[in-house]
């Protein structure tokens, strides 16, 4: 029986020899002609010809020589960075960070503006690509995507914001609106699930496919990872643990009035204050009060326990439904509360339940939300321009 040809197949084959050559490039750095052929398995004329088409499209750069024995020097090249931008936008009830990476993820551009004296979305969010572009050096015709991060709910169908707590001028129809402005693609994605995905690339998540992420700050809310992937729901509301029903406080029955929900009055930053304040630790914020308990030592150590107790109530009900190996404590209040509350968490959670999962505190310091919105839109974007690479 004769073999059958596939149509197209070598056409495939260069695309995804490109493809991993541009993922070389990015994670190692410039590398010769031989040097890419090696890492890949391909002979020297084919990676000569991977070289030139890559080349020719725009995607790489020669950067320099690397000086060998006999003969010419070898020339080097890297992705060029130039080939394409995104910008990740954190937005809060106060104020939107915007920055802006090249392709290969150096940021270059970062602006910060409030957003209490406004009531347009469309013109903050504007402004603050705008500005974030024009202080990387990118014109925005070259920003690829635009990923915003954003308290409450996104409509997986739709991509819409259709319910933000703390953003009420946010609202369905503003995703179109943005993306009619910009001329570039717009996605939302839920702040605390962009987290996890920080959480994922480069914090105390790396190299973990499933797990859990607990954020503890002004609010309170829940990213799920499952084989490397958010898990959104049926209507984006997977992980809005605030609304779990918990014992020992009210339930509300009407989530569309602005009364709080039940385990976000139990483990919120207004809870962690009143806590705090019935321990004899008066501080400004829920986090300076989580520090102040730990620099206490043992006098500190009845706040915390009452806190872990609590959290425990939550990542308790998620973990014996979806059973993760690794639970993450992110926010102000779990980055303050370091491996001190993480380790307290862990034993209630153990001694509640039958599940028994690893809970650290998150591995990063600094803007995880705008991080992750950044490496959202990177993952895009890498995968339209270097999965079209062959023509």
């Amino acid at each position: 029986m004769s073999a059958t040809r596939l149509p197209g197949t070598p056409r495939l084959l260069r695309a995804l020899n490109d493809r991993a050559a541009l993922e070389l490039l990015l994670e190692r750095g410039p590398l010769t002609r031989a040097r890419i052929g090696e890492l890949t398995g391909l002979s020297k004329v084919t990676a000569s010809q991977l070289v030139e088409r890559l080349e020719e499209r725009g995607l790489v750069t020669r950067v320099g020589e690397q000086a060998g024995g006999r003969g010419p020097n070898a020339q080097l090249y890297a992705v060029r960075p130039g080939s394409a931008y995104v910008v990740g936008v954190d937005v809060g009830a106060e104020r939107v960070v915007a920055a802006c990476a090249d392709i290969t993820g150096t940021v270059l551009g970062r602006v910060e503006q409030s957003t209490r004296d406004t009531d347009d979305p469309v013109g903050v969010v504007h402004n603050a690509v705008v500005r974030a572009a024009s202080s990387a050096g990118a014109k925005l015709d070259s920003v690829r995507r635009v990923v915003l991060g954003t308290p409450g709910l996104v409509d997986p169908a739709t991509g819409d914001i259709t319910f933000a707590f703390n953003l009420p001028r946010w609202h369905r129809g503003l995703l179109a609106a943005l993306r009619e402005d910009l001329h570039t693609p717009v996605v939302f994605e839920n702040d605390v699930n962009l987290a996890a995905v920080a959480e994922a690339q480069s914090g105390a998540a790396q190299g973990i496919g499933d797990f859990v992420l607990v954020w503890v700050g002004a609010g309170i809310g829940l990213a799920i990872m499952l084989g490397g992937r958010l898990h959104h729901g049926s209507s984006g509301a997977a992980g809005e643990i605030g609304y779990l029903p918990v014992p020992g406080v009210p339930i509300p029955r009407d989530v569309s009035r602005r009364a709080k929900p039940a385990f976000q009055q139990l483990a919120g930053a207004d809870a962690v204050r009143a806590v705090a304040a019935e321990h004899g630790i008066e501080a400004d914020g829920a986090a300076d009060a989580v520090r102040a308990a730990i620099a206490a030592g043992t006098t500190g150590g009845p706040l915390l326990d009452e806190l872990a107790r609590r959290l425990a109530l939550g990542v308790a009900s998620t973990c014996v439904v979806l059973d993760p190996p690794l639970v993450v404590l992110a926010g102000e209040v779990g980055q303050a509360g370091g491996a001190a509350l993480a380790d307290r968490v862990q034993h209630e959670v153990a001694a509640i339940t039958l599940v028994r999962p690893r809970v650290v505190p998150t591995g990063l310091t600094e803007e995880p939300i705008l991080r992750g919105a950044l490496r959202t839109a990177l993952d895009a974007v890498r995968d339209e321009v270097f999965g079209s690479t062959v023509g």
